[in-house]
């Protein structure tokens, strides 16, 4: 099975071989018919011709490698007649000779130029100027060395030479487009050869090397005209594309990978070296020896001084892309370790810092930064104004702390200062600077505030940064609870605060499920004669260890922990099957409004209007019995809040604005939102300005609440002359301790009682 795939490799190398024991056997014996030695020659080419048209026929190869492959089968072709022809002239006189004939050369040059033109048509890879320079010295150093090994060896016996052959310049022409031949091999193989197999490159380029160095070797044969270096030239040349072409048919056709080899670097000095040898062994009798060494030095000395300049050329390349890479680094690490919209340092750097303090052992003390009522302004004026105050704010801090310490922004208004090496005093000072320097107009196109919230701890021994963060964290939440503007240290007491508020915030996720929650209803009473006119429910929790357990305290950690969605759903759901079973059992008798309270987040989710529906649906409340409760700070803007507002009412529910005049922009507030009810807060009815400019408020609050045909309720009514007053001023609804405490639903079915009786 091999040796029928690979028949013409077989034959071709019987051929070579046959041929090279003929001409060695004839140093020694003249033939009596010279023609045998030539038969093979012939037959060698046309072989060659044979498998270059095979390869060419191969459809896996691309358009450009089938083209070069018929190419060669025609200098296949050529090689052949060129062959007949030398053959012809070498036996067509009276006695066999070395003579070439014109027809001859001519055949054979064809066959060389069609080589050449089908290896430069292939298409090549990107190689630069130097690689080029590089190249070309090297292709001179090879001619010139090979010129002079030619000049010593084959045509210093040229007079012999040319008695013998009839002619010098036919074989001195075809060495040298022999020698032209090996370079654009060298060539196309440095360059590349598109999808032409390389290692076919090779052995062609090998092949033509060896016929070439053959093919020179005439003139030492002079003395047997029956003998001819065309025995072992050609044979070797046809051999090599016989070889090249069954290599191309083997390979996977797929492009190769341009390399940059850098083996033909050595052939300068491989040269040199040779020349040496030759100019000992000439000694300074050759002319053409001491020129060509002459010659050779120079091109080596070029050589050497374009890597020269090509490496320091290098070399500034290299420093500048070095360079480059530093500055890239420095910026990639800045990127890493800083904020892209302030430019102050991230959490990156804030923990790295941290720990590197914390390594050290030094003291150092850590501030937490929160913006006060940052989410307004984003709100209310859009995320553009709010990332321009967080630049102004950034800016101030550095102004602020100077050298004295770090800035990082941890992420939306969250800032952290790191301050090394300061008493306890010169960290407030520097606080003090930086709440200072905030409370100034920040000076955008919008009014806004940029007060914030700080808390200081120190740092301890075994602290990390995520510990020291929560301390801060702890003692920011104590300073914004006592009105924001201002700092807090942390202290011990304040982390068993936060503990326990954190216990509590857990057992408040499972409240629901173990029914520690319930309703209490408060009632809401005409004025002046305290007849009943509704109740607000009001929710508690009963915590199986603490007690009741205020809704000041578990209301903001619903709030915080998302909880309060759900548990104002069950509030919601449980008042209106509270509301629908006093409406079936008292009929005309039960309360007429059932005020319940509803939060921002409730109002905030998609669902929210469509699950009221399902929940009136179920329980079958009167809808026009129910008073839904907001707040002033959940309508406060447009939103889904507001919109959600807005469909309720259209779907006949009653909406009140709860806390009235406690929060920001509380009259536009009358003019933007759709409410039915308006409860004003206790603080001005029963506070410490209630006879003062509370009542004054309250004597003008219920005119713009007539002006707009809304109710009013007084809330936190706790005395008879508070009620009295209200009433004068124009009041009929109120609630407050002085009607009624908060209480169960029986007690309050105790009342209505006595009232249908009565009836």
């Amino acid at each position: 099975m091999w040796l029928r795939r690979n028949t013409l490799t077989v034959s071709g190398v019987l051929l070579v071989l046959a041929d090279a024991v003929w001409l060695l056997a004839g140093l020694h014996h003249e033939w009596a018919y010279p023609v045998v030695g030539w038969l093979p020659v012939p037959v060698s080419t046309a072989l060659a011709a044979y498998a270059c048209w095979r390869a060419s026929r191969s459809a896996l190869l691309d358009p450009a490698t089938r083209r070069f492959w018929r190419h060669l089968t025609l200098a296949g072709v050529l090689f052949t007649a060129g062959v007949v022809s030398n053959m012809a002239d070498a036996l067509g006189a009276a006695e066999p000779s070395q003579r070439i004939g014109r027809a001859t050369t001519i055949w054979y040059l064809a066959v060389l130029a069609v080589v050449i033109w089908s290896l430069l048509r292939l298409p090549s890879w990107q190689r630069s100027r130097g690689d080029w320079v590089r190249f070309w010295l090297d292709s001179c150093v090879v001619l010139v060395a090979g010129g002079a090994f030619v000049s010593q060896f084959s045509l210093r016996d040229q007079d012999a030479w040319v008695a013998q052959t009839g002619s010098a310049g036919a074989m001195l022409a075809i060495v040298v487009v022999g020698c032209l031949g090996v370079i654009t091999f060298i060539k196309v193989a440095f360059a590349g050869a598109g999808r032409l197999d390389r290692r076919a490159l090779y052995i062609l380029s090998a092949g033509s090397a060896v016929s070439t160095v053959l093919g020179s070797l005439s003139p030492f044969l002079a003395g047997h005209p029956y003998l001819s270096s065309s025995f072992v030239a050609v044979p070797a040349g046809a051999l090599g594309m016989t070889l090249a072409a069954a290599r191309q048919r083997r390979s996977d056709c797929r492009p190769p990978r341009p390399r940059r080899s850098r083996r033909i670097s050595v052939v300068p000095y491989v040269a040199v070296v040779a020349m040496d040898g030759l100019l000992l062994w000439a000694g300074g009798d050759s002319t053409a020896v001491r020129i060509s060494t002459a010659v050779l030095t120079v091109l080596v000395m070029l050589r050497q001084l374009y890597a020269l300049r090509e490496n320091r050329r290098l070399l500034h390349t290299v420093d500048t892309s070095l360079n480059r890479l530093r500055e890239t680094q420095d910026q990639l690490t800045h990127q890493a370790t800083h904020d892209s919209l302030t430019g102050v340092g991230n959490r990156a750097l804030f923990e790295e810092t941290v720990d590197l303090l914390l390594a050290t052992g030094a003291p150092f003390h850590v501030a937490l930064l929160d913006m006060d009522d940052f989410k307004s302004v984003n709100d209310r004026l859009g995320h553009h104004t709010g990332d321009s105050l967080l630049v102004v704010v950034s800016r101030r801090l550095r102004a602020a702390v100077g050298s004295e310490g770090i800035v990082a922004r941890l992420g939306g208004d969250e800032f952290a200062v790191v301050l090394p090496g300061l008493s306890v005093e010169r960290v407030e000072e520097a606080l003090d600077r930086v709440l200072a320097a905030l409370r100034e107009s920040p000076r955008l196109d919008a009014p806004v505030r940029s007060v914030a919230s700080v808390g200081v701890t120190s740092s301890r021994d075994g602290d990390t940064s995520e510990e020291l963060l929560r301390r801060a964290d702890v003692a920011m939440y104590e300073a914004k609870a006592g009105g924001g503007d201002r700092r807090h240290w942390f202290d011990a007491e304040m982390d068993e605060q936060a503990r326990a508020a954190a216990r509590l915030g857990a057992d408040l996720l499972d409240a629901l499920d173990r029914d520690e929650m319930f309703l209490l209803y408060q009632p809401i009473v005409e004025l002046p004669h305290g007849r009943a006119a509704g109740v607000e429910v009001l929710l508690r929790w009963r915590h199986p260890e603490l007690g009741l357990v205020s809704p000041d305290v578990f209301i903001p950690l619903a709030e915080r922990n998302g909880r309060i969605v759900e548990i104002g759903r069950w509030v919601l759901e449980n008042a209106c099957a509270q509301a629908a079973e006093w409406q079936r059992r008292f009929g005309p008798h039960a309360p007429q409004k059932i005020s319940i309270n509803v939060s921002a987040r409730q109002l905030a989710e998609p669902g929210f209007v469509a699950e009221v529906e399902d929940i009136l649906s179920r329980t079958g409340v009167d809808r026009a019995r129910l008073l839904l409760e907001v707040t002033e700070t959940a309508v406060l803007e447009a939103g889904a809040p507001l919109e959600a507002v807005r469909e309720l009412r259209e779907r006949g529910l009653r909406v009140a604005l709860d806390d009235f005049g406690t929060g920001q922009s509380s009259l536009s507030l009358l003019l933007t939102v759709p409410v039915d009810v308006l409860k004003v807060d206790k603080s001005f009815v029963s506070g410490d300005a209630a006879d003062h400019a509370g009542a004054v408020i309250v004597e003008h609050l219920i005119g713009f609440t007539n002006g707009l045909r809304i109710e009013a309720v007084a809330e936190g009514v706790e005395t008879e002359d508070q009620a009295q007053r209200l009433h004068a001023a124009g009041y009929s609804l109120a609630q407050g301790y002085l009607f009624g405490r908060p209480a169960p639903a029986a007690e309050i079915e105790s009342a209505l009682l006595p009232a249908r009786v009565a009836r």
